[in-house]
C-alpha cells in the first residue's frame, strides 16, 4: 500500500473549513461559492486532505479585486478559490504556534489575542511620556515582499516539509484578473490570502521589530500590520530613526509611504512648542490636542489623545448614505433598530472606546436620516419636520432600549 508523502491530520481540514466558513468570503476564479463547497463537504475535504498529503496540490490562480481606498486609488486583493482558503488555513493552523511564541509584544496586527483598540490604548499612554513620535506607513507591503528573504524566515521557524513547500507555492501561484489575464508573481504574497497576514507579520518581525529592539532599545514602538510608530525623546531622535527605517527597509525590498509618514510633535498644555505636525492618525483614530476634564478634581485641562477621526466619521456616515434608509418606508421602526444596531455598536465599541463624545456628530446624523425616513413614511409629516422630530423623541422617551446608542444615553438630537 503506499504512503502517503506528508502526514496531515484530517481533522485539521475539518477545522480549517469552519474557520473558513465563519470568515465569509467571496468566491474564486472558479466561482465556487462556500455554499456550493458544503454540499459536497466530506467528498471536498477529503480531495484537498488526498492532493495536500501527496505533495499534488498546486494553488490555482488568485481573482485580482480592486478595492477603492478611502484616500483615492485602488488596493488589490488577492482572493483564492474556497478550496485553497481552506489549505492556506490548515497551514496556518500548524505554522502560526511555531511563530506566534516568537513575535514581540508591541506588534499587534493578525495576531491572537491583540486587538487594533490595544494598540491605540499603548500609544495613547506613549504619547504622553514622550514628546515626539515618528509614524510611518509601509508602501505596498502586501505586494512588495521578496521571496527569498521571507522564505528564510520560514524556514528559520519550521522543518516541516509540507508547510514549506505550500508556502513556496502559494508565494508562486499567479493572480487572474476579471477578463482572464494571467499576472506572474515574483515577490509579494496577496492582501486577502488566509496565509498573508501571518506571513506578512513574520517578515516584519525580522524587518523592523527585531531589528528595532536591536538597535534602537530605548525607543518604544508599536506596529499594526504595516502601519508603524516610535516614540521619541526629542526631534533629532526622530530624525535619526526616520532615516535608519528607510535604509532598513530599503535593504529588505520595502519603501516607507512618504506622504502618510510624518515626525509629530505631542502638543498638549505642557508641551507648548510650535512645530508644523501636531497630530496623526493611526488605526481609525486621531491623536491631537483636546480638552478632557479630571473628574476627580472636576477641572479641564489640554491632553493629547485620541478620538474618532475625520476619515473614520465619514466612512460611517457613508455606510449609512449608502444604506438608503430614509427611502425604506417599507420598514417599521423595529425593523430598522434590527438592521442598524450591529453597526452602530460596532462603531461604539471601537471608535468610542477614546474621547466617545467624538461620536456624537455620526449619531446626530444617523438620528437625522430617522427623521427623513418618518418624513417619508408617514404623509402628516410631509411639510412638518419638527413633528417627525417630536415623533422620534417621543418614540425615545416610551422606549429608550430600541437603537444602541440610545440605550448608552448618547440618543442626542433629533432636529
Amino acid at each position: 500500500m503506499k504512503t502517503k508523502s506528508f502526514s496531515i491530520p484530517k481533522q485539521l481540514f475539518v477545522e480549517a473549513f469552519k474557520l473558513v466558513k465563519a470568515n465569509a468570503g467571496a468566491a474564486g476564479i472558479d466561482r465556487e461559492t462556500l455554499v456550493d463547497f458544503e454540499r459536497n463537504l466530506k467528498d471536498n475535504l477529503y480531495k484537498l486532505w488526498n492532493r495536500m498529503s501527496s505533495r499534488s496540490y498546486f494553488p490555482p490562480p488568485v481573482k485580482v479585486v480592486p478595492i477603492p481606498k478611502k484616500t483615492g486609488g485602488e488596493r488589490i486583493l488577492g482572493i483564492p478559490t474556497v478550496g485553497d482558503r481552506i489549505c492556506q488555513m490548515v497551514v496556518k493552523l500548524s505554522f502560526e504556534p511555531e511563530v506566534e511564541k516568537y513575535f514581540l509584544p508591541d506588534s499587534y496586527g493578525y495576531r491572537p489575542n491583540k486587538s487594533a483598540l490595544d494598540a491605540v490604548g499603548i500609544t495613547r499612554q506613549r504619547c504622553w511620556k514622550y514628546d515626539w513620535v515618528f509614524e510611518f506607513d509601509i508602501k505596498g507591503l502586501f505586494d512588495n515582499i521578496p521571496h527569498d528573504l521571507l522564505m528564510k524566515a520560514v524556514c528559520k521557524h519550521t522543518q516541516n516539509k509540507w508547510i514549506q513547500l505550500y508556502i513556496r507555492r502559494w508565494l508562486k501561484a499567479p493572480m487572474q484578473k476579471a477578463k482572464g489575464e494571467i499576472i506572474e508573481r515574483t515577490c509579494g504574497t496577496p492582501q486577502g490570502g488566509v496565509i498573508s497576514p501571518l506571513l506578512s507579520n513574520l517578515f516584519l518581525h525580522y524587518t523592523f521589530d527585531v531589528w528595532m529592539e536591536r538597535n534602537y532599545s530605548e525607543q518604544p514602538w508599536c506596529r499594526y500590520a504595516d502601519d508603524g510608530l516610535v516614540h521619541c525623546k526629542t526631534e533629532s531622535e526622530a530624525l535619526e530613526i526616520r532615516r535608519a527605517v528607510e535604509v532598513r527597509f530599503k535593504e529588505c525590498g520595502l519603501e516607507i509611504h512618504l506622504e502618510k509618514s510624518k515626525i509629530v510633535y505631542c502638543k498638549d498644555g505642557a508641551r507648548r512648542g510650535n512645530y508644523r505636525n501636531i497630530e496623526f492618525d493611526f488605526l481609525g483614530y486621531t491623536f491631537r490636542r483636546r480638552k478632557c476634564k479630571n473628574t476627580k478634581r472636576n477641572t479641564i485641562f489640554i491632553n493629547f489623545t485620541p478620538a474618532v477621526s475625520k476619515t473614520a466619521l465619514n466612512s460611517m456616515r457613508k455606510t449609512t448614505k449608502d444604506s438608503n434608509l430614509r427611502n425604506r418606508t417599507d420598514l417599521e421602526l423595529e425593523h430598522i433598530a434590527n438592521w442598524f444596531n450591529p453597526k452602530l455598536i460596532g462603531w461604539i465599541n471601537y471608535y468610542g472606546r477614546y474621547s466617545r463624545s467624538a461620536l456624537y456628530p455620526l449619531l446626530r446624523h444617523f438620528n437625522k436620516s430617522l427623521v427623513a425616513w418618518a418624513v417619508r413614511k408617514y404623509r402628516r409629516f410631509r411639510q412638518r419636520k419638527t413633528w417627525a422630530s417630536k415623533f422620534l423623541e417621543k418614540i425615545y422617551e416610551e422606549n429608550p432600549m430600541l437603537f444602541v446608542h440610545w440605550r448608552l444615553g448618547m440618543q442626542g438630537p433629533f432636529a
